[in-house]
């Protein structure tokens, strides 16, 4: 097991401390929307596995009508541009997340993961990932197919497993700040 990297936790309150307190009336704002939109209150909590497999809350603006279970149209812009995860600030100023991990699932993927593919458990997860921008619109890519689960589960979740190893045995500052500017690049399009 390695020990987690001071630069790490530098960076994730260096850099998301400030963004949280410069960004909290665009947060407010979206949780006034999101809870208009879908219902009361606009924050959407579910379980995750966070590092060495434990079990944490993750905190997302609610996308969904709470009443209908279907997607809002302020929820798909929110999603389009990834409004949603903004939460996940708070996730990781309480020691949960980091800025850059693996991307968090839900019970039963990773902490299911066998061998040399458990180190991704050694990781924090995070807001963004190499996975994470490769895979974007991986509710597209989950929509287009027959049986989407059995893609996700044989196709999309090992390919996701893969590069989350590889970023662990290359953890590094100068790979965190590629993958923060690759994410950036991407939001922006």
């Amino acid at each position: 097991m390695k020990k987690y990297p001071w630069w790490k936790a530098m960076m994730d309150y260096g850099i998301v401390l400030p963004a949280t307190i410069g960004l909290l009336p665009v947060l407010l704002i979206l949780f006034l929307v999101a809870s208009l939109d879908t219902g009361f209150p606009g924050i959407f909590r579910q379980e995750r596995i966070g590092r060495y497999g434990k079990i944490f809350i993750i905190y997302k603006f609610r996308t969904y009508h709470s009443v209908m279970h279907t997607k809002s149209a302020v929820g798909k812009w929110m999603r389009k541009y990834k409004l949603d995860e903004l939460p996940q600030l708070f996730n990781i100023l309480i020691g949960d997340m980091s800025l850059v991990g693996p991307r968090p699932d839900i019970p039963g993927y990773y902490d299911s993961l066998k061998g040399n593919d458990r180190l991704v458990l050694e990781l924090k997860p995070g807001l963004t990932s190499e996975a994470g921008v490769k895979f974007r619109d991986e509710e597209k890519i989950l929509s287009q197919q027959t049986n989407s689960l059995q893609y996700n589960d044989e196709v999309l979740f090992p390919e996701k497993v893969k590069m989350n190893i590889d970023y662990y045995h290359n953890l590094s500052f100068k790979n965190d700040l590629k993958i923060l500017l690759r994410t950036l690049s991407v939001l922006r399009r």
